[in-house]
């Protein structure tokens, strides 16, 4: 086998696209066209609902992978694309080393001839290119003013490449147009980044300050549906960056900069900046210009998120986890989910009594202890059974359990009490609670009583079954119930069984006729189980007669031998 070929299989592409995509792939082999070999590369277009340019590498360490420019492939998955082109090589891999050396002599004939010609060739050659095409026209002339200096030509030419007005109609640019905008966009990145790299530095972050405000100008007037524009915004953020650490901008400035943008004054959602990341351009010095001014904003609006999200970000780089949580302590959630914050931010700083009173004050200031962010419940729970006060957990689940009243919360406080060695005493209340609350819901309330589910995880079958006769249950209850009792109340079961086998035989759809086959084996259990297997055949008989027209299910019936 070559070795560029090696790791390419049905199997492996399979693997790597994972089987959907793999499947859908099969139908665009006849879509792959203007395959092109290089060396552990090939490339090529794929048509589906648009042209899409997929690139395979082949015999690499990292194994078999590849990139797509559809919305799937962008996202970093392995696309159906990749797949048809994988397969559309398996089909001649006898053909790809001769494409190989081809390709190499194509590029090699290239170079050699560009390299025959003369200055003035080369120059009569770029002319006509130009003249051909103008994108490359207008990425060379950007080039050229980048390269004398012309920072106002610059300038200009990135607001024309940032105008939606080429691309917009009634103001707006569609879905359709949106990534030849964002190609051009992208120049503007290309532009600023060429600055940074002649030595401009300081032009570049002016420059692309102004990009990132006139890239959010124009996001609210495009369908950037598949992420293009957020794309030229990282771009954008990336270039921002390589510009400071070039540049070393006065700290403060940039300090004064950065705040403003995490805080939205630069309000794009596109050029996600961290301020952290500028921490070698800032120093010591300009770091301590950005704790204040993040304070300072965060001591403005105590309840702004941003401001919040800053100052604590800040604070927990340098450690300082009072001031970490006197920020999380100044908007505490009513549920109880900052005092949980807190309590983890103590924990980590190995400070455990006073996380641990963090978590108890949450319990005590929750107004509803129904509505408990529950993480706090099970922390402080844990908590407790670390420090061995397991009277503790339990009083703590039982107060959580008669808020809630839920299977889980029963779970809870099961576990907890048989912990501590009281289950048998704390079951009886807990059932009581559950008792009174089944019986308000047969008076009118929502939902399907707990009691009954409790019951059946407690595996007191019989209990289940007085409980949901005398108090009601839900229909996926009783089917449990019947699930469970079928081997000691086969008549019970059997009663339940047709019950909700009726209205199944009225609906259609295959995930209905799978239910309703599944109904069926049961009773047919039953009635084996009885001794009364004639009357399962006479049901499943007159079954078939009326419904012999819904052909998937005759299918399933004949299947399961019914």
């Amino acid at each position: 086998m070559d070795e560029t070929m090696r790791g390419l299989s049905e199997a492996n592409l399979k693997m790597v696209a994972g089987a959907r995509s793999f499947e859908r792939g099969r139908g665009y082999l006849d879509a792959v066209s203007g395959v092109e070999v290089g060396e552990g590369w090939v490339t090529a277009s794929v048509h589906g609902t648009e042209r899409y340019e997929v690139e395979l590498s082949l015999g690499g360490p990292g194994g078999l992978s590849g990139e797509c420019d559809c919305p799937y492939g962008l996202e970093g998955n392995f696309c159906k694309h990749l797949v048809a082109l994988g397969l559309t090589l398996l089909a001649g891999p006898e053909s790809l080393p001769g494409q190989q050396k081809a390709a190499r002599d194509r590029a090699r004939d290239l170079d050699g001839w560009l390299s025959s010609l003369s200055k003035d060739e080369l120059l009569t050659l770029v002319q006509e290119q130009m003249g051909e095409d103008r994108q490359l026209r207008r990425r060379l002339a950007l080039r050229a003013a980048s390269a004398r200096g012309d920072l106002a030509a610059v300038r200009a030419r990135i607001r024309e490449l940032l105008d939606i007005g080429p691309f917009a109609q009634y103001g707006y640019v569609e879905y359709a147009d949106a990534r030849a905008y964002a190609d051009l966009a992208g120049q503007a990145v290309s532009a600023i980044s060429a600055l940074t790299r002649s030595g401009r530095a300081a032009d570049a972050i002016v420059l692309v300050r102004e990009a990132m405000k006139l890239l959010a100008q124009s996001v609210e007037s495009v369908d950037d549906s598949d992420g293009w524009l957020g794309q030229v915004g990282t771009g954008l953020a990336d270039a921002h960056l390589d510009a400071c650490r070039a540049a070393r901008p006065d700290p403060g400035e940039l300090a004064r900069w950065l705040v403003g943008h995490a805080l939205g004054e630069v309000d794009d959602g596109l050029t996600d900046i961290d301020p952290l990341d500028y921490e070698s351009v800032l120093g010591e010095a300009g770091m301590a210009v950005l704790w204040q001014l993040a304070v300072e904003a965060w001591q403005g609006n105590r309840r702004g998120w941003a401001e919040k999200y800053l100052v604590e970000r800040l604070a927990k780089r340098g450690g300082d986890v009072d001031a970490v949580i006197a920020v999380l302590a100044a908007d505490l959630a009513p549920d109880g989910h900052t005092h949980l914050a807190i309590a983890r931010e103590l924990d980590t700083a190995r400070r455990s009594d006073e996380a641990l009173s963090w978590a108890e004050r949450g319990i005590r200031e929750v107004r509803d202890l129904a509505a408990v962010d529950t993480a706090l419940v099970d922390h402080l729970c844990d908590r407790y059974a670390q420090a061995d006060r397991l009277a503790d957990a339990v009083a703590l689940r039982r107060d959580h359990f008669g808020a809630r009243r839920t299977l889980l919360a029963y779970q809870q406080l099961r576990a907890a009490a048989r912990a501590a060695e009281c289950w048998p005493a704390e079951r009886g209340g807990a059932l009581a609670v559950l008792r009174a609350d089944a019986g308000q819901r047969q008076q009118g309330r929502y939902g399907a009583p707990a009691l009954v589910d409790a019951l059946l995880d407690d595996e007191d079958v019989d209990a289940a079954w007085q409980a949901a006769t005398e108090t009601g249950a839900h229909d996926r209850q009783w089917l449990a119930l019947a699930d469970q009792a079928r081997a000691t109340r086969p008549a019970a079961a059997l009663g339940v069984y047709l019950r909700l086998a009726e209205p199944l035989t009225e609906r259609t759809g295959n995930a209905v006729y799978e239910q309703l086959v599944s109904q069926l084996l049961s009773i047919r259990d039953c009635h084996r189980r009885l001794g009364s297997l004639d009357q399962f055949t006479g049901y499943v008989t007159a079954l078939r007669t009326a419904h012999k027209r819904k052909r998937n299910l005759m299918r399933l019936l004949d299947q399961h031998g019914l």
